[in-house]
């Protein structure tokens, strides 16, 4: 995936503002077959976007980014961790978020916040309330409009991820980290009914993705 690619026709009466769309999931669990899926929904109705990950999204995010995955000699305390991916994310909301959302660029993001509560608060065991701060600080309030979370058992996502190759070093993961990273995910989800969408990514790919295609168009009201 580029850091930031851009698309679609923006139609200003229409769309007067951007909206800030994320995909978050455990591994596996086909983040970047929905990324597509929305990419094409929002170009058909032409709306101007941009795609961007977490970690990621700028230069210096991406070298971030390279730090957390590929880490062998010496692999960074939860905290650390923690700190880079806040890092990261400080730069990336600064530098393409905000101004694109500015714009009245949509912003189609894979995984986001929500990520960070799940893996290092669930699956790392950190303080949510040393995350929360974080996020304040880092974020201003700054929040999506919609989550969709692909939801699929570690399992079944392994099993998926090995299919691809190497492993990076949170592919490399216990099954247990990956239920917990899970179970964060799905009681974020709950909390917030009115942002997220849960969607059952063990499905048909056909099946996920017509409930992707749905969740987009019926919260923001778009053309098929």
């Amino acid at each position: 995936m580029p850091l930031i690619s851009i698309n679609g026709n923006q139609d200003p009466t229409k769309f007067m503002s951007g909206k800030f769309i994320t995909i978050e999931g455990i591994e596996g669990a086909g983040k970047t077959t929905c990324m597509d899926t929305v990419q094409e929904l929002l170009t058909k109705n032409s709306i101007k976007f941009i795609t961007t990950r977490e970690p990621g999204g700028t230069p210096l995010a991406e070298k971030i980014r390279a730090l957390l995955l590929n880490v062998e000699e010496d692999t960074p305390a939860s905290l650390t961790e923690l700190l880079l991916i806040f890092a990261s994310r400080a730069q990336h909301i600064n530098k393409v978020i905000r101004p694109a959302l500015s714009n009245g660029l949509w912003v189609l993001c894979d995984r986001f916040t929500d990520a960070t509560y799940a893996y290092q608060g669930g699956g790392r065991g950190v303080k949510l309330e040393f995350i929360s701060l974080l996020e304040k600080i880092t974020q201003e309030g700054l929040r999506p409009h919609l989550t969709l979370l692909l939801d699929v058992s570690p399992e079944l996502g392994m099993a998926r991820v090995r299919k691809r190759g190497e492993l990076d070093r949170f592919e490399k993961e216990k099954i247990e980290f990956f239920n917990n990273v899970r179970t964060a995910y799905l009681n974020i989800a709950e909390k917030d009914p009115k942002r997220c969408i849960t969607i059952d990514a063990s499905k048909g790919k056909n099946n996920v993705l017509c409930k992707i295609s749905e969740a987009i168009i019926e919260r923001f009201s778009l053309e098929k």
